[in-house]
């Protein structure tokens, strides 16, 4: 399996995040990709494919906006990390606004999700990084790792949170068509409901996304990833959410797993992408379930053994301890 990944995804290097009413430092933070680094060899490099896949799933002023946020923090003379505090809950549209406090809340929806200096170019590159796995499958590779750094499920069209600001994910499924790998399916198992890329599929009959994930009445993102949540319009049916509880371990997480696997085999999918998390283990500091290393394996060749050439994009994980011998016994399993 090609591992891909560019060191410019390691300048987006915020301070602090607002979490349970306090700010404390940054979980998703530069050591989570040195700790993947170390834990294997030779890493492939990233190209640039440009900004008109990103297009393909994000609207152009959010765009716009995360190449400029940085500097108009700055300009308006403020010190830290850009953090929105006033968010549009209800009758949100485009406006345009004279202050970026209000561009940062209108395209958030959540204040854990800072912008710094490096942010934009963090996470183009993650973007491309993404991209650049594709293409191995492309031209017949069975299996790539993209180790996507800021990650990517929380981020929609046009609103960034949970540590996310492009949907490399979602980026990867869009490319996915335009070379002809589809039907594309999205399977995410990270802790945390893969809320943006839902988001961006919810009416869309062309891709299945399927996530197991922390029951959302309890975890972030708590307004999406409920079980009743299928789909609407051309899209009904092919958004499948399987809440686990807290504590959920390897053997009860399983079934589930199956059930997801079995959803994205009946659908058709002919290409698969992977928003791995590995926030799951028992040692992770903001989750609850209760996997194991080996759990990972067996998780992974489940995977492969449905036979679909598969992109592996990284999504959480914060044992940076464990982190990197974690994620490569997924790779493993493959």
């Amino acid at each position: 399996m090609k591992l891909f990944y560019d060191d410019r995804q390691a300048r987006h290097a915020p301070e602090r995040e607002l979490h349970n009413g306090e700010f404390v430092p940054y979980a998703e933070n530069i050591e989570r990709p040195r700790s993947i680094v170390a834990a294997m060899a030779d890493w492939q490099p990233v190209r640039d494919f440009g900004m008109a896949p990103l297009l393909a799933v994000h609207d152009a002023d959010y765009l716009a906006f995360l190449e400029r946020a940085w500097d108009g923090w700055q300009a308006a003379g403020r010190k830290g990390d850009a953090i929105g505090y006033s968010f549009p809950v209800v009758r949100r549209r485009p406006l345009k606004f004279a202050r970026i406090d209000a561009d940062i809340g209108a395209y958030s929806f959540d204040a854990s999700t800072p912008i710094a200096a490096g942010t934009w170019e963090s996470a183009y590159w993650s973007a491309q990084c993404a991209l650049t796995a594709l293409d191995r499958l492309k031209v017949g590779d069975r299996h790539a790792f993209a180790l996507c750094r800021p990650p990517g499920h929380h981020a929609s069209h046009d609103y960034m949170g949970g540590y996310c600001y492009l949907n490399n994910a979602a980026i990867a499924a869009r490319q996915a068509e335009a070379l002809g790998l589809g039907p594309v399916a999205i399977l995410d198992v990270d802790y945390h409901h893969g809320n943006g890329t839902q988001d961006i599929f919810y009416e869309d009959d062309s891709v299945f996304f399927a996530s197991i994930h922390a029951d959302p009445l309890t975890d972030y993102p708590f307004y999406w990833g409920h079980a009743d949540e299928r789909g609407e319009g051309a899209g009904e049916g092919t958004t499948l959410n399987l809440p686990l509880p807290r504590g959920t371990d390897g053997a009860a997480y399983r079934p589930a797993l199956d059930t997801a696997l079995g959803a994205i085999v009946d659908w058709g999918a002919r290409c698969l992408i992977v928003s791995f998390g590995a926030d799951t283990h028992s040692n992770d500091p903001i989750s609850s379930f209760k996997l194991e290393r080996p759990d990972y394996v067996e998780m992974a060749a489940s995977i492969a053994a449905l036979g679909l050439p598969t992109l592996v994009v990284m999504e959480g994980g914060y044992a940076v301890g464990d982190l990197g011998l974690n994620v490569a016994a997924f790779l493993s399993g493959f």
